[in-house]
């Protein structure tokens, strides 16, 4: 199962250079995806700060229905903490990072923050 981090799902809603890809590797994989919760958040944020809430609620139409949404558990919030000090993670990546040891997820990114990171898959689109 993969975890899609935020970048790949905003790739595609902001039509950035990288889209066609991303929305290849989705739709490619339907019923082995997952999505933070944090992700789901940061995804609604950015739409609204963008003033195009519209292209939220077609992706909560769109796209919720065919990936599953995962959190991070209370009792394992200590990988946060690892993540910051082994890796020096900003809070967001730290969250997916945590998802994804907690869960034994392959992390599906962009973002070159996860290079470094050696104790879970991580996969580069």
């Amino acid at each position: 199962m993969y975890l899609v981090d935020t970048n790949i799902f905003l790739e595609i809603l902001l039509n950035d250079p990288n889209s066609q890809a991303c929305e290849t590797f989705l739709n490619n994989n339907i019923g082995n995806l997952c999505i933070s919760d944090f992700s789901l958040h940061s995804i609604g944020v950015i739409l609204f700060r963008r003033n195009i809430p519209s292209s939220y609620k077609r992706f909560i139409d769109d796209v919720m229905p065919k990936i599953l949404l995962v959190t991070l558990p209370i009792a394992s919030y200590s990988y946060i903490f690892q993540g910051k000090t082994k890796y020096n993670f900003d809070f967001d990546d730290d969250y997916q990072y945590s998802v994804a040891k907690d869960q034994g997820l392959v992390l599906k990114t962009q973002d070159h923050h996860f290079d470094p990171v050696t104790d879970i898959q991580i996969e580069f689109l």
